[in-house]
């Protein structure tokens, strides 16, 4: 299933050590509008900056330590952030006077399996522009430190998407991990010990990326047309359905119905799961069914238990947290440190393992194509960024189950990335909570930091 199957075992993973290089940052900042533009980014638009400069100015004079969480509904918010600090943020900060000096730049907290998605290469980069590499589904002490450190000691800000994973849906938030929250917390700890009076500050950064052409339904109808023909469906509809809208999203709900039937039937024939059956002909269906979010809860719940049960895992927690356990689980039996210790037949066995955790962690990718899915995102508002989201989100579970990269996805059409700076949270001065009950405090920052991003989302889409 997964787009690049393990044939053999690997050497264990090793971590990739942060190490900012000022000459690669000029570079990418010179290359950053290409790289933009390649990703059909036409602008990038941002509010609440002055605010942001002006901490920005207050970090470079070491009166606060800062997190930068950004929401992360795209592959493209790196490039947009960057964008922000290199070059919007210093403009701005010209204009009213701030006091910033160059560079301005932060570092950042990256998933250490893009190095291995996207080559070694990426992994570099990442590097020499300060990223910090963490493996999600276990304890990661190394990046962990290294992370706190930098947060209060480094020359830059800690930018970190508390959603863990990109959702691909500008309008949804996902469940935040509770990692950021302890990681401020333990920078006031850090200052308290070394008696600094700096505060620790979190900045919300929502980011969305709405059609710069609303009416512009080209891009989407032939998408529509591909995915009918990648699932031997016609476009043709019954004819009492003549309103061009009402007929889109008839597409589009048969489009997810057949999608859905076609993963159901797989995992029944291969894996012999029981799923509910059909309830009509998808072939025929012009409108979403009401058993639709549940039928797709119901799959994401087989496909969980597929590669959870090769790994001897328990079913327990968040959508998140299972598929994090799932990919350390087959990166421990995929790179391991014993491999020159091994004979030729258990070096054999270790890469029929390997192979074997492979093919069982394709199922937790195919959960995280749709972990953000509902059924009736579109419905509840039928917008063409909506279609957008949803219908790329579809194409690339297409992409991805036929070998091909999801990214290799085009872009629809020209997009505005916005960015809205919310209201900052003062976590030093939740500190003596956080000394009293270090898990309340935790828990109500996060969920303080949930309110501000989607306050960020409401704020921009109206």
């Amino acid at each position: 299933m997964p787009h690049a199957i393990v044939q053999q075992a690997q050497p264990a993973l090793e971590f990739i050590p942060p190490d900012y290089q000022p000459w690669l940052h000029r570079l990418v900042k010179l290359v950053l509008p290409f790289l933009l533009r390649a990703q059909k980014i036409q602008r990038v638009e941002a509010t609440g900056i002055e605010e942001l400069a002006g901490l920005l100015a207050q970090f470079q004079a070491r009166q606060v330590r800062l997190i930068l969480a950004f929401r992360h509904p795209s592959t493209q918010d790196p490039l947009v952030l960057a964008h922000l600090l290199w070059k919007t943020i210093p403009t701005v900060a010209r204009h009213n006077h701030i006091p910033l000096r160059s560079p301005v730049h932060s570092q950042f907290l990256y998933d250490r399996g893009i190095p291995i998605w996207a080559g070694q290469f990426t992994g570099w980069v990442l590097s020499k522009l300060g990223g910090i590499p963490i493996q999600r589904g276990k304890l990661d002490r190394t990046a962990l430190k290294t992370a706190r450190d930098r947060l209060v000691n480094g020359n830059f800000p800690l930018a970190i998407a508390p959603e863990g994973a990109t959702n691909n849906h500008s309008e949804i938030l996902s469940p935040l991990e509770p990692g950021i929250a302890q990681l401020a917390f333990w920078c006031c700890d850090d200052l308290a010990a070394d008696d600094r009076a700096e505060a620790v500050v979190i900045v919300p950064i929502g980011l969305q990326y709405p059609f710069v052409n609303k009416q512009d339904w080209h891009a989407i109808d032939h998408l529509l047309t591909e995915l009918e023909q990648d699932l031997n469906l016609s476009s043709l509809l019954p004819s009492s359905i003549d309103d061009p809208a009402a007929r889109r999203y008839a597409r589009l709900a048969r489009l997810g119905l057949q999608m859905l039937t076609t993963f159901e039937t797989f995992y029944r024939e291969a894996y012999g799961q029981t799923l509910d059956p059909n309830p009509a002909d998808p072939a025929t269906a012009s409108t979403a069914y009401p058993d639709f979010a549940r039928r797709l809860q119901q799959l994401r719940e087989v496909a969980l238990s597929v590669a959870e049960s090769h790994f001897n895992l328990p079913a327990k927690g968040s959508i998140s947290d299972r598929c994090r356990r799932i990919e350390q689980a087959g990166w421990d039996r995929i790179y391991r440190d014993d491999l020159d210790q091994l004979s030729p037949v258990a070096r054999g066995l270790a890469d029929w393992n390997a192979t074997e955790a492979s093919i069982r962690m394709g199922h937790m990718r195919l959960v995280e194509h749709f972990a953000a899915v509902s059924g009736s995102y579109v419905r509840e508002k039928p917008t063409i960024d909506r279609y957008a989201e949803v219908l790329t989100i579809m194409a690339r579970a297409i992409a991805w189950t036929q070998g091909r990269s999801p990214q290799s996805v085009s872009k629809l059409s020209q997009r505005i990335a916005k960015l809205q700076i919310g209201q900052p949270i003062n976590v030093s001065d939740r500190y003596l909570d956080y000394r009293q009950n270090r898990r309340s405090a935790i828990e109500q920052l996060t969920c303080d930091l949930t309110n501000r991003l989607e306050q960020s989302i409401q704020t921009s889409t109206h």
